[in-house]
C-alpha cells in the first residue's frame, strides 16, 4: 500500500497509487505521491512520467474517514495542503506526465488528471466532483481544462459524472481503451515523447504552462478558502456526517 515508482522503459518513470479498496488517499499519501512526481521530474534519465493506479479505480480523492475521525481541523488542514501539493507537483513536473485513468477518477483525482499533460483512460473510466456531497470544494480549475465551462458547472452542482468517451469527444482524453490495454497503450505515449532529446522536453513542459491562461494554483488556492468557510460554518460537517449512509 503507498506510491510506487517503477522504470518500464527508457526514460519512463511509473508511478503507481495504491491505497485499498478505493484509493481514496489520507494525507500522508497525497505528501507521497508529491514527492514521487517531483523526484522523477527531478531525475536528469526521466522524460516522460506515466502516473498510473492499481485497485478498483485511479483515485477517489482524499480519505473521508480519516476527516471524520478527527476531532479538529488537522486533517481538513492537511489533505487540502496534500492535494494542493499533489496537484501541483503533476503540473509542475519537469517533464510531461500521463495519466492512465482506470474507473472511477473522482475529487483529487479530478485535480491529479486535470494537471496532466496527457490522459489515456479505460472504457470504464468515470470523472467526476462529489464534493458538494462530500461538504466541500474544490477542484473545478482542473475539470475546466477537462470539459466546456458550461458542462463543467453542470458536473459540479450536480456532482454527475462523465464517461471516458465524453471526454475524449471533447478533445481531454487522448485515447480510450480496454482497462486490459490501458498499462501499455499509456506507456506507449510515454515512449513516444520519451524519444524526445530530454533537455529540450523540458523546455516545452515549461514553455507550454507558462502560455496557460489560468494559473492553476493560484485559481484552486482560491477554492479551498471556501472550503475552509464551509467548514467554520458547521455546513461542512454535516453533509460530510451523512457520507456512507443511506439518504
Amino acid at each position: 500500500m503507498g506510491v510506487s515508482t517503477a522504470r518500464p522503459g527508457n526514460g519512463i518513470c511509473l508511478v503507481t497509487v495504491a491505497y485499498p479498496p478505493v484509493n481514496a488517499l489520507p494525507v500522508q499519501g497525497w505528501y507521497d505521491l508529491a514527492e514521487a512526481l517531483r523526484a522523477a521530474g527531478r531525475d536528469p534519465e526521466v522524460r516522460c512520467v506515466v502516473l498510473a493506479a492499481a485497485g478498483r479505480g485511479f483515485n477517489a480523492g482524499v480519505d473521508i474517514k480519516e476527516m471524520q475521525r478527527d476531532t479538529g481541523h488537522d486533517a481538513l488542514i492537511g489533505a487540502n495542503r496534500g492535494c494542493y501539493e499533489a496537484f501541483s507537483a503533476v503540473y509542475d513536473c519537469e517533464v510531461p506526465v500521463v495519466a492512465a485513468v482506470n474507473g472511477f477518477c473522482l475529487g483529487g483525482g479530478i485535480g491529479l488528471v486535470g494537471n496532466a499533460d496527457a490522459i489515456v483512460a479505460s472504457d470504464d473510466a468515470t470523472f467526476g466532483l462529489p464534493e458538494l456531497d462530500r461538504g466541500a470544494l474544490g477542484a473545478a480549475t482542473h475539470l475546466a481544462r477537462l470539459v466546456p465551462h458550461h458542462l463543467m458547472r453542470a458536473l459540479y452542482y450536480t456532482s454527475r459524472t462523465a464517461t471516458a468517451a465524453e471526454l475524449q469527444a471533447h478533445g481531454s482524453v487522448w485515447k480510450v481503451v480496454p482497462r486490459e490495454e490501458l498499462r501499455d497503450v499509456a506507456l506507449e505515449l510515454a515512449g513516444e515523447i520519451a524519444r524526445k532529446d530530454g533537455y529540450l522536453i523540458r523546455l516545452a513542459k515549461a514553455a507550454i504552462n507558462g502560455i496557460d491562461p489560468v494559473d492553476v494554483r493560484r485559481s484552486y488556492r482560491f477554492e479551498q478558502g471556501f472550503t475552509f468557510e464551509a467548514n467554520l460554518s458547521g455546513v461542512a460537517d454535516r453533509v460530510r456526517d451523512t457520507f456512507g449512509k443511506e439518504a
